[in-house]
């Protein structure tokens, strides 16, 4: 190698270098760039984390110092959005991490919605009795992927009869808790104490450590959030 090739490589050399650096630079500009989201309101979190009608669909240890309460109907677009792009995320860095508590309730707007949280809430092999954080979540997340095939569906029931096969229900266990008047009305009354009590009108709502923040959010958007309070 010639003295002009090694000075054309050292040249090259400092110049992607530099390169790198300015790419990493834009990049950490970019993912700082995410503002922290303003409320519309305040909430007693105290009174927020009372019990309800239903047991708590919770994820997170209990004294993890955010806590997020996430209001949500099952047919909105926004609420699927947020659990298909950014929950799994959320879950992984800050959940998981002991960081965060998350809870979902429901918040349906339409009765297909109120069926579709029914049968989150139903254990699959035994309807009469309720489902476990275990068993809801993974229910909520396959609904929500699978929101096109039967939100929109002309036969809403059959739709939903398909989806719930997959999560182990029978035409049985599925006719029998849709069909459990009680679990119907405590999902009803969720969402009532949801807007009577903390402002809830529009989904996704989240409650986290005292504030309300409407609308979907992103994974930097929620983390600039989380972060913010820790």
């Amino acid at each position: 190698m010639s003295i002009s090739e090694m000075q054309l490589t050292k040249r090259q050399l400092i110049g992607g270098v530099a390169a790198a650096t300015a790419t990493l630079a834009v990049f950490s500009t970019a993912h700082a760039a995410a503002e922290v989201p303003k409320p519309d309101g305040d909430v007693d979190m105290a009174a927020v984390l009372k019990p309800g009608e239903l047991p708590e669909m919770a994820l997170g240890k209990e004294d993890a110092p955010v806590t997020i309460v996430e209001y949500m109907s099952m047919t909105c677009p926004h609420c699927a959005h947020f659990h298909t792009t950014t929950f799994d995320e959320i879950k992984k860095k800050y959940v998981d991490t002991g960081k965060v508590r998350f809870i979902i309730r429901e918040f349906p707007f339409d009765p297909r919605a109120a069926a579709a949280f029914m049968l989150a809430r139903c254990n699959a092999s035994k309807p009469e009795e309720l489902s476990t954080a275990e068993q809801y979540f993974p229910m909520v997340s396959m609904l929500f992927k699978q929101q096109q095939t039967w939100a929109a569906a002309d036969d809403g029931r059959a739709a939903l009869l398909q989806m719930s096969k997959l999560a182990g229900f029978t035409e049985d266990s599925f006719t029998k808790c849709l069909t459990n008047q009680k679990l119907l009305d405590q999902v009803n009354a969720t969402r009532e104490r949801g807007s009577k009590e903390f402002g809830v009108n529009a989904t996704p709502t989240f409650l986290i450590n005292g504030k309300r923040y409407s609308g979907d959010m992103s994974v930097d958007t929620m983390s600039a959030l989380i972060d913010s309070l820790l």
